[in-house]
């Protein structure tokens, strides 16, 4: 009853004109930016990260949410109508989305994968609703140690899940480590990696690093590649609407799609890609039409854009109650907390009610928002796929400027902005992936931090890690993340022989 109540509560903050507002605002940028190809959630949220500092911190989670929530959905239009996923969990729907808009039914596509989306994320905000205050009980065992554990076990999962391969995840982990070092230990009061640099004994801003890895970065990368495989969008052609026929056979898999993707968005470094390649594998085991998937079988569309939605909201699980996030756009979700100097975890839902079930209330009124938005207004958004890519590419250059300015107001960080925005340029193109190197340099401090106050409570002991269960249960699944894909692929490099 105390979680009814306190969404109750939610729902009183989230219903004023001031927030529908700002909701309003996050879910029309995050499905146009979702449609919009190279152009993803992360990277929003990473723009509007300076411009944001006049928000009090409610109103912009709101809006922040609803970026994300939108680009899930809209990302969908992209794969279907151009067979350009704006996101790596966007592949699933496009390989059979894009054969339902070859064969004139983009139409149908659309629909049931906002639908689908609409439904997924309701029942996966009601799971988020309820799981929420169950995971905080279980976060004020945490100590120290735990703390510890859980964000190796963070490292150790996003560089082994995401990119293509261990190595070139852990580069991004030691980079991202090696910049929160840069400054003046906590502890010691000596400088770190500073190079005599006045600039850089207070550190460098999660800010500056977020918009120059996501912004700068990938928009060197995607200019870089215009006139490189570029598919020209399908005009939609017929009804929008689904038939009996197409409602029959979509709404199991948008269960079953919502029931994959939120406990594994929840899973360190679950993602979205995982159980949405997870959902189409279990659509065509369970199709009575498997030879119809790769030719346009809508169970495959349904499917995958339902876990896709799902697991946006799995990921907040561990974002709100642990301070824990498994995915490139919760890391800038993360930085943005503590941009307002608040720390997700289980005391944020004591001291700061207002904005947790504000936020969650928030989701379920951004859901119906979104379905509005993407059903009747569908052919607004297929226009934004006309917008030219070089004036796209300059308008994020002057914002990432702009606001990496508007932070300090220091030309130091602007030249910072873009060093490391070449460095994520170099990152992308070498394929290895940026969320590590966030995530790293925003959990990287808080690690050190409860690493020295474990082996100080510990009189020195570093056996406090294995002796306490929880920790030594986290660094056991972390060391077998770590562990079992060089296992698996030994094992089948010796049946291949």
């Amino acid at each position: 009853m105390d979680t009814l109540y306190s969404l109750a509560d939610g729902f009183a903050v989230a219903l004023t004109f001031r927030h529908l507002a700002w909701a309003l605002l996050g879910v029309t940028l995050g499905t146009a930016v979702g449609v919009l190809p190279g152009i993803g959630p992360a990277m929003t949220v990473a723009l509007l990260l300076p411009v944001t500092f006049s928000l009090d911190p409610t109103a912009a989670f709101i809006m922040f949410a609803g970026i994300y929530y939108g680009g899930m959905y809209g990302g969908s239009t992209t794969a279907i109508l151009l067979n350009t996923p704006g996101e790596s969990a966007s592949i699933m729907t496009a390989l059979e989305g894009h054969q339902m808009a070859r064969s004139g039914r983009g139409g149908p596509a659309l629909a049931t994968a906002a639908i689908g989306s609409f439904v997924a994320g309701t029942l996966a905000t009601a799971a988020l609703t309820l799981c929420a205050p169950a995971m905080v009980e279980l976060a004020l065992r945490f100590g120290p140690a735990e703390y510890f554990a859980l964000a190796v076990l963070a490292f150790v999962a996003v560089s082994a899940v995401l990119g293509e391969s261990i190595v070139r995840g852990l580069a991004s982990l030691l980079f991202g480590l090696a910049l929160g070092l840069i400054g003046i230990d906590p502890l010691t009061g000596e400088s770190r990696l500073a190079f005599g640099i006045p600039q850089l004994l207070d550190g460098i801003d999660v800010v500056i690093v977020a918009v120059g890895l996501f912004a700068v970065g990938e928009t060197l990368y995607a200019a870089s590649r215009v006139g490189e495989d570029e598919d020209q969008a399908i005009d939609l052609r017929g009804s929008i609407w689904m038939n009996r026929d197409d409602w029959k056979r979509s709404w199991k898999p948008w269960l079953r799609g919502a029931a994959i993707g939120f406990p594994l968005g929840a899973l360190p470094a679950g993602g979205a890609e995982i159980p949405t390649f997870l959902s189409y594998a279990l659509e065509r085991r369970l199709s009575k039409n498997p030879a119809e998937f790769g030719h346009g079988a809508i169970e495959g569309v349904a499917g995958p854009e339902a876990a896709n939605n799902a697991s946006a909201a799995g990921t907040l699980v561990p974002l709100l109650t642990l301070g824990l996030p498994t995915s490139a756009t919760a890391a800038i979700l993360l930085a943005a907390f503590q941009q307002y100097g608040l720390q997700p975890g289980p005391l944020l839902f004591t001291h700061e009610p207002r904005l947790v079930w504000g936020l969650i209330a928030s989701l379920y009124v951004g859901n119906v928002m979104l379905l509005v938005l993407n059903l009747p207004l569908v052919g607004l958004w297929v226009r934004l796929l006309s917008v030219p890519k070089p004036l796209l590419y300059a308008g994020i250059m002057v914002l990432s400027t702009v606001g990496a300015y508007s932070v300090n107001r220091s030309l130091f960080d602007l030249g910072l902005l873009f060093v490391i925005g070449a460095a994520g340029y170099a990152m992308r193109r070498a394929s290895i992936p940026l969320a590590p190197a966030i995530i790293a340099l925003i959990l990287g401090p808080l690690a050190e931090q409860q690493f020295r106050r474990a082996l100080a409570i510990a009189e020195g002991s570093p056996l406090v890690f294995v002796t306490r269960p929880i920790s030594a249960a986290l660094l056991a699944i972390a060391l077998a993340l770590l562990v079992a894909p060089l296992v698996f692929r030994s094992w089948a490099g010796r049946r291949r022989v």
